[in-house]
C-alpha cells in the first residue's frame, strides 16, 4: 500500500520547490559583466576648470557615494551622492583619483590619472603597409571600425581596430581587395598584436564581423571572427594552407575552406578554430551566382542562457538565413544551436534579415533573443516571430517608450514595394505586433529613433521616406528634420554627450543638438576642424565614427574618429557637467551587447534596456554579476 505524506510535509515540499524555482530564476537573470576599474577621467574644459568623472558600477548603483582627490587632497566637502562628476576650479593640470564609500566605509582609491589638456586625446597609429593587387592596382590602409574590451584583465578597456584597404568592396561590386587586419591597442597607442586575415577573406563591410567580448568569464576578452586558409594570428602562426589563393579573376572568394576562429585578446593567438557554420555550399543557392548574397555575414553577443555570453555568427539575409550560436567554456568552443530557414517549419523566416543585428531580452524571460530585421530568433534557437516585411537597412532596439512595458523596435524597410510591406514600422519585439507603420513604396535606406524632443515622452523616429518625425504613437510632430551640418536630413548615429537626458545627433564628424522650439539644429562640435585636426568618418554614406560608446568617466558616451592621415585615433569626451546619476552604460547588458555589434555591417547606435531620456525614472540597478570578482575585488 502506497504511504501518503502528511499535508504539512507536502506544503513544505511545495514551498521549497517554489523558493528554489524563484532563486533559480534569479540566478539565471544575473548576467556576467566586465569587472572594470573606476574609469576616472579628468578633462580641462576651460582655463580655470577641470571636469572629473568616473564610473558608477551597476553592482553599487543604489548605495555608493564618492570622494574625489586632486593629488592627495580630497576636494569635495561632503561625499558625492548624485551624478558621478565633479567640476574642479583650478588652473593647474594635476592628477586625480576617486574612492567609493560603501556602507559608510571608504574603499581603496582608484588609479591616478592625468588631466587631458582638452576634451580629446590622440591615440597614435601606424598603418599597415599598402600593396598592389594581382591586377596591378595599388592600395593603402584606413583605420575603420573599433570595438572595446578588457583584453589583458587590468579592468581598463583596450581597443580592437579594424584596418581596411582603400580598395575594399561591397559584395555587389567586383574587384580584388587588400587584406583586412585586426589590431589590439592600449589607450596610449601601444600595439598588443596584429592579426592578418589573409587574402582569402575579402575586405568590405559585410565580410568581417569581429566580436570582442569575455566569453569564458576569466576577466579577459576574446576576439571572434570568420577566417580562412592564410589567416595569420598575433604570434605569426598561419592557419591552414599558407599558399592557398581562392580568389577568382573578379576578386571574389567563392571556394576554399572557411573557419570560425577565436583569438586571445591578450596575445592575438589562435585559441580555437572550427569550420564555419553554415558552409557556403552552392553559391547560387543563396540568391545569385556571382557571390553577393552568399557572403553576407552578421555577428553578435547574446546571453542565451540568461547568465553567460554566447557568440552568434550568421550567413545570409536576402534569402536563406542561418544563425549559429557558440559557447566558449573551459577552453572549448562548442556549437550551442543552429537556426536554418531551410529547415521545415522555418519558411516564414526566409529573407527577413537586415544589414545589421540586435540583441535583447525580447520576451522578458531573462534570456536574450536575436532581433534579426523583420523576424526574431528565440534564445533556444527557434523562431520567435516573423512579420514577413522582408529585408531592411536600418533598425533600432531598446526601451523607447516608458509608457509601454518592455522593449520596442523601429525599422526602415528596403523592400517597401508591395502593400504588405510598410516603409517604416514601430513594433513590439516580443510578438511582432506593429504599433504603427507608414505605408508606401520605395527603398527606405535610413531610419533612426532617439529622444531629441522633451515635449513628447519617449523617443522620436524618422526615416528617409519623408513622412516626418514621429512620436511613440506614430503622430507627426515635425516635417523638418535634424541636419547636423548636412544639406539634407541626418539619419546615422547618436550619442548621449551633453549634460541632459536628450540624445545628440552624430553625423560625419559633427555633434549636433535638435532645437524643437525653432526646428533647427545647433552644432556643438565640428571634428573636421577641431584644434586644427582634420577628422574623418567611415563607411562612405554611413558616415559613422570608429566607435561611440561609454568607454571612460560617467555614463555619457565618448566618440572616436580617425584623422585624415590615419596616424591617430582621436577620442572625444564631453565638456559638460551633468546632474543625472546613472550607472556606467557598459553594465546594462543590452547596451553592452549593442557596443559589441555596433561595428557589424551598417553601423547602428547602441541603446539601453531601460528608458534613458527626458522624463525618465531612476533606472533599476542591473541584474548582473562581475566576472572573476574574487580576483579583481580590490580594484575600484
Amino acid at each position: 500500500m502506497k504511504k501518503e505524506l502528511p499535508t504539512i510535509t507536502c506544503l513544505k515540499i511545495m514551498l521549497f520547490i517554489a523558493v528554489f524555482g524563484f532563486l533559480s530564476m534569479s540566478v539565471i537573470a544575473q548576467k556576467q559583466m566586465e569587472n572594470l576599474d573606476r574609469g576616472v577621467l579628468a578633462v580641462r574644459t576651460s582655463s580655470s576648470k577641470v571636469l572629473v568623472s568616473w564610473r558608477i558600477f551597476g553592482t553599487e548603483f543604489s548605495t555608493a557615494s564618492y570622494n574625489v582627490y586632486r593629488g592627495s587632497t580630497k576636494i569635495n566637502a561632503t561625499p558625492i551622492t548624485g551624478a558621478s562628476n565633479f567640476e574642479d576650479t583650478t588652473t593647474t593640470n594635476s592628477t586625480y583619483s576617486v574612492s567609493a564609500i560603501i556602507d559608510g566605509v571608504e574603499q581603496q582609491l582608484s588609479n591616478t590619472v592625468n588631466t587631458w589638456a582638452d576634451i580629446y586625446k590622440k591615440i597614435p597609429l601606424t598603418p599597415p603597409p599598402g600593396g598592389t593587387t594581382p591586377d596591378n592596382i595599388s592600395y593603402t590602409y584606413t583605420a575603420n571600425d573599433v570595438s572595446v574590451g578588457d583584453l589583458d584583465g587590468d579592468g581598463q578597456y583596450e581597443l580592437v581596430l579594424k584596418w581596411t584597404p582603400t580598395n575594399s568592396h561591397d559584395n555587389a561590386h567586383k574587384g580584388y581587395t587588400g587584406n583586412t587586419f585586426l589590431q589590439g591597442l592600449k589607450m596610449d597607442g601601444t600595439i598588443l598584436w596584429t592579426i592578418d586575415l589573409g587574402r582569402n577573406i575579402r575586405s568590405g563591410a559585410h565580410y568581417t564581423q569581429f566580436m570582442v567580448y569575455d566569453l569564458d568569464g576569466d576577466g579577459k576578452a576574446e576576439i571572434a571572427c570568420k577566417t580562412a586558409d592564410g589567416t595569420i594570428d598575433g604570434s605569426g602562426t598561419i592557419l591552414g594552407d599558407k599558399n592557398a589563393d581562392y580568389r577568382d579573376n573578379r576578386g571574389y572568394v567563392l571556394e576554399g575552406s572557411e573557419y570560425l576562429s577565436l583569438f586571445s585578446g591578450e596575445t592575438g593567438v589562435f585559441i580555437a578554430t572550427q569550420d564555419y557554420i553554415p558552409a557556403r555550399g552552392k553559391v547560387s543557392d543563396w540568391g545569385d551566382s556571382y557571390g553577393n548574397r552568399v557572403d553576407r555575414f552578421l555577428a553578435c553577443i547574446a546571453y542565451l542562457d540568461g547568465k553567460r555570453p554566447s557568440v552568434v555568427f550568421t550567413r545570409g539575409y536576402y534569402t536563406r538565413t542561418v544563425l549559429a550560436a557558440y559557447d566558449y567554456r573551459d577552453g572549448q568552443l562548442t556549437n550551442r544551436w543552429v537556426f536554418d530557414t531551410n529547415k521545415k517549419g522555418n519558411e516564414k523566416y526566409f529573407g527577413q534579415g537586415n544589414h545589421n543585428i540586435a540583441v535583447g531580452d525580447l520576451d522578458g524571460d531573462g534570456k536574450d533573443e536575436i532581433q534579426f530585421g523583420s523576424c526574431a530568433i528565440d534564445d533556444n534557437g527557434t523562431g520567435l516571430y516573423s512579420t514577413g516585411f522582408g529585408h531592411g537597412d536600418a533598425a533600432h532596439l531598446g526601451d523607447f517608450n516608458p509608457e509601454h512595458e518592455g522593449l520596442e523596435y523601429f525599422m526602415a524597410h528596403e523592400e517597401a514595394n508591395n502593400p504588405k510591406v510598410p516603409q517604416i514600422d514601430y513594433r513590439d519585439p516580443k510578438t511582432g505586433k506593429v504599433f504603427w507603420s507608414i505605408p508606401g513604396n520605395g527603398d527606405i535606406g535610413r531610419g533612426v529613433t532617439a529622444d531629441i524632443d522633451p515635449n513628447h515622452i519617449g523617443t522620436e523616429s524618422w526615416a528617409s521616406n519623408g513622412s516626418g518625425i514621429h512620436n511613440t504613437k506614430g503622430e507627426v510632430i515635425s516635417t523638418t528634420y535634424p541636419t547636423a551640418g548636412r544639406r539634407g536630413a541626418s539619419f546615422n548615429m547618436f550619442a548621449w554627450w551633453d549634460g541632459d537626458l536628450l540624445r545628440e545627433i552624430v553625423d560625419k564628424t559633427v555633434i549636433a543638438k535638435w532645437k524643437p522650439e525653432t526646428k533647427t539644429t545647433e552644432i556643438l562640435l565640428k571634428g573636421y576642424n577641431y584644434d586644427g585636426m582634420n577628422l574623418k568618418s567611415n563607411n562612405w554614406t554611413k558616415s559613422n565614427p570608429c566607435l561611440i560608446a561609454d568607454i571612460l568617466g560617467d555614463w555619457r558616451e565618448e566618440i572616436i574618429w580617425r584623422n585624415e592621415e590615419n596616424t591617430a585615433l582621436v577620442i572625444f569626451s564631453t565638456p559638460y557637467p551633468t546632474t543625472k546619476r546613472i550607472f556606467t552604460l557598459m553594465h546594462d547588458p543590452l547596451y553592452r551587447t549593442s557596443i559589441a555589434w555596433q561595428n557589424v555591417a551598417y553601423n547602428q547606435p547602441a541603446h539601453t534596456s531601460f528608458y534613458l531620456g527626458h522624463g525618465m525614472k531612476k533606472p533599476p540597478a542591473p541584474k548582473i554579476y562581475l566576472a572573476k570578482k574574487e580576483i579583481n575585488s580590490k580594484r575600484n
